[in-house]
Formats: C-alpha cells, structure tokens, sequence
C-alpha cells in the first residue's frame, strides 16, 4: 500500500490498531488502558503527549496506573541516574506483566538511542515488548500494529533522521498552556553531554508549521505557550529559508489571544542582541531567560566545548539585566566536571555572585559513555564534588531568597495553574518570570491570569493575596 507522506501512513495503522483495541474490548467487556511514564525533560514530556495522542485515538484510555493493559516508559539518559531508575521501574513493572502477561510494555526515548542500553534491556528485561527512539516515536501505531499482529518483540531504532511529522494527535496535560516544538536535536557537541548522540542533528519546524499550531491552539483555550528546542537561539539555520529565532517570537507574538509565550533552552552562544530585543519591547514574552551557565571557568568552558568564557556569559547578563531589569535569569551549573580545581570551582562561585541568578538547576557531573568527558583524566573525588556541592547550592539559595524579596508586597500578574495539594483551599502558579506563587482561590481561576498581592516572599515562591 502507498501512501502520500508519512501522517497519512501514520492514521492508517491508528485505525488499524483501533479496530484490534475495540475487539479486545469485546473481549473483556471494558475499556483497554494506557499509561506513558516521562522521564527527562520538557521535550520528552511534548513527545509524550503525542504519544499518548495515538494511544487515546487507538481507543486507550488514558491511565497513570502502571498496572495498564499498555505501559509506555519514554526514557532520559543526561545522567546515570536516570538509567538506574528506568531499570528499577522495569524490575517493578516485571511483576505486574507476570500476572497479566497480556499486557504490553514498550520502552522509547533518549535512552533506547544507546545501544548498550538495548543489548542490556533485551538481555535482562526479555518481557519488554516494544523498543523504539527518539527519532521515529511518530511510529508508535505502525509499531504496535505489528506488535499486536506477531506477539513478537518490535523493536526499530533509527541513527537519525531529517524527517519532521505533522498533524498527529496530541493530549495535552494543561488546556491552557502547552509546549510547542520549534526544532529537534542538537550541533554543539558539548564534551560531557549525550543528546546530540542521542537526538540527532539541529532541524527547525517550518515557522508556518509552527505559527499554525499555535493559532490552533489558541484556538482551544491556550494563553501561554512554551517553544521548545535543544538550543532555540539557533533556530531557522537549517531552513531553506532561513529565519532568526527573534525573527520567529516577532511573528508569534502577533497571534491574537495569545498572552504568554516562554522558551528554552537558550545557548549563550547564540544568544544575540536581536532577540534582547525583541523581548525588552514584547509585551509578550514573559521575563524569563534560562541560561546554561554549566562552568565560571573559561578553562572548563573551553574543554567542555561550549564556545563563550567567563567573561562574555557576564557580559551577556549584564546586557540582559540593562535590557530588561525585571528579568528573571536563571542557569545550569555542573559541579565535579574532570580536572576542575578550587581555582575553577571559585570562577564558578563568582559568576553565581556577578549574575545573581534567581535560581539555578545544580549538577554533580554525571559521566556519559560516548562523551569525550567520559575519557578524560582527573575524575574529582567524589567528597571534593560533595563539599563543592554545598557551597554552591548555600550560595544559590542565599542569592534565591534575596532576589525573591525585591517583589515582596507588590501586584503582580499570575497565570493559576492548579489546585494546591499541600494547602487546602489554594492554588499555584506563576509570575512571567517563572516564580510561584500560592493564594487562597477556587478551581475556576485556573487558566486565567489575575492580580496577586505577593504578601511573603518564601524563598523559592510566594504566599500572596488575591486582588478583587
């Protein structure tokens, strides 16, 4: 059978396997369930809405119970950890499949692009049923219509691909907000990073792919919308014809009931004063810039391939704060990176001091296999990292609560996202530049943005008022 691209191929297994679920149904007298467990980052999670789209369109219904008819683990290998706890999760869900050995367990995402990962999986984890990557999860249906068909083991991963799918279902987690890609993979080959092994060479959306998703989504009930990419600074460049990234926010920025628009991650590297811009003028583009400061050392920024020292991170930050002086800048920072001295680690404490990032994601250095980092000499010692550990993050967090406090007692406008778990009758959600903020409220506010006077700065959050 042929067919005109590849969604068109894509809807024809979608109905293919529906017509299986139903007679399953059939079968059992219920509905058959779905569960897909994320893991990693905010790409992974859109990659899982799409998943979870085919599914729910297959005839699943949508569970977060991994005692499912299909359990779906969509995978992350930044760091080692992340690997042990997929292998913990699979020893559990063994049991499960044990006494339902109909059920379906498929594994996908950064980690499957690995292939000792797999030759580990399909050695130790045999009941697994589906393997696939990062690069074709658009072939989810096509690959569980085989699975359903043979009662064999699919499993299909691809080195790369320059192949981009449009228009196959989705399922949102929030109505009101949701995560657009804008591009895939990545061209930095940072030294201690796995994801351009693993997702691929940089390929930008079509800025007319994109701004339709939007304008669909807006449509639907979204008023913020977060762009996604490895590195969005360098988006446009692989386009035939090419657009800056600035170039890209100046035409969704005029999409009409659009309220929010976020994006990460950003690279310094590419980080240009058209895009400080463009967001200095956009009333728009929330105040919010998240900049992967990962090292202070020129020296470590240089082995790790990142392109821009200490210096010129500085001077991004500086031009950044000038620009928008209620922006809020926060960074990835990598601790225990191999051959990092005291002197290295005291640039590190100093650019934290200097650029006085409102929060910073902290990292003891994980060691990637097939990374140059993982071949390097003078591993740190693990106490050396430890110590190093806390002293930043005592410094992060004494500069967190400092900033936090600037805002305390003023109106400031919140997007409520949901229903506070913690503390009856409040919800949560956020300021443009990102902080939190808890206030007594109902279910009704959530989507909508309104009023809050921030009566206590906390830290990391807000407690605040909401203002009628």
């Amino acid at each position: 059978m042929s067919f005109n691209n590849e969604t068109e191929k894509q809807k024809f297994y979608i109905k293919k396997c529906k017509e299986l679920v139903a007679a399953k149904e059939q079968l059992y007298g219920r509905k058959l369930t779905a569960c897909v467990v994320t893991f990693g980052c905010q790409m992974n999670f859109k990659d899982s809405e799409k998943l979870m789209g085919i599914l729910t369109e297959i005839g699943y219904e949508e569970s977060e119970d991994e005692h499912s008819d299909l359990v779906l683990y969509n995978t992350c290998t930044v760091r080692e950890n992340a690997n042990l706890k997929i292998y913990g999760r699979l020893g559990y869900l063994s049991k499960i499949k044990e006494k339902n050995p109909e059920m379906i367990v498929g594994l996908c995402g950064c980690m499957m692009q690995e292939p000792h990962v797999v030759e580990k999986i399909n050695k130790s984890y045999r009941f697994v049923d589906i393997i696939f990557g990062t690069h074709n999860i658009f072939l989810l249906a096509q690959l569980l219509y085989n699975r359903l068909m043979s009662g064999h083991k699919i499993e299909e991963i691809w080195e790369g691909t320059t192949e981009i799918v449009e228009d196959l279902p989705t399922v949102r987690k929030y109505n009101f907000k949701s995560g657009v890609n804008i591009m895939y993979g990545c061209n930095n080959f940072c030294s201690y990073c796995i994801v351009p092994y693993v997702r691929g060479r940089e390929r930008s959306r079509k800025p007319e792919d994109i701004l339709n998703e939007i304008r669909e989504l807006v449509k639907n009930g979204v008023v913020e919308i977060m762009l996604l990419g490895q590195n969005v600074n360098s988006y446009g460049k692989t386009l035939d014809n090419p657009i800056t990234f600035a170039g890209l926010l100046e035409e969704i920025e005029k999409i009409e009931g659009l309220e929010r628009i976020r994006f990460m991650t950003s690279h310094p590297k590419d980080l240009s004063d058209e895009l400080i811009e463009v967001m200095a003028k956009s009333d728009k583009i929330c105040r919010q810039m998240h900049l992967p400061l990962q090292s202070g050392s020129s020296r470590l920024l240089k082995i790790m391939n990142r392109h821009y020292d200490k210096e010129h991170f500085l001077e991004l930050a500086d031009k950044l704060r000038k620009a928008i002086p209620d922006i809020g800048l926060t960074t990835d920072i990598i601790v225990g990176f191999p051959g990092e001295t005291e002197e290295d680690f005291q640039e590190t404490l100093d650019v934290v001091r200097k650029a006085e990032f409102d929060s910073a994601f902290t990292f003891i250095y994980s060691k990637r296999s097939g990374t140059p980092a993982a071949k390097m000499p003078d591993q740190v010692p693990e106490d050396v990292v430890k110590d190093r550990f806390d002293r930043l993050l005592n410094l992060v967090n004494e500069i967190s609560r400092k900033k936090t406090k600037l805002l305390e007692n003023t109106v400031q406008q919140v997007l409520v996202e949901e229903i506070n778990k913690k503390i009856p009758g409040y919800v949560s959600g956020r300021l443009s530049n990102n902080s939190v903020v808890h206030f007594k409220g109902a279910q009704e506010l959530i989507g909508s943005i309104v009023p809050v006077n921030l009566k206590e700065a906390k830290g990391f959050y807000y407690i605040g008022e909401l203002v009628k």
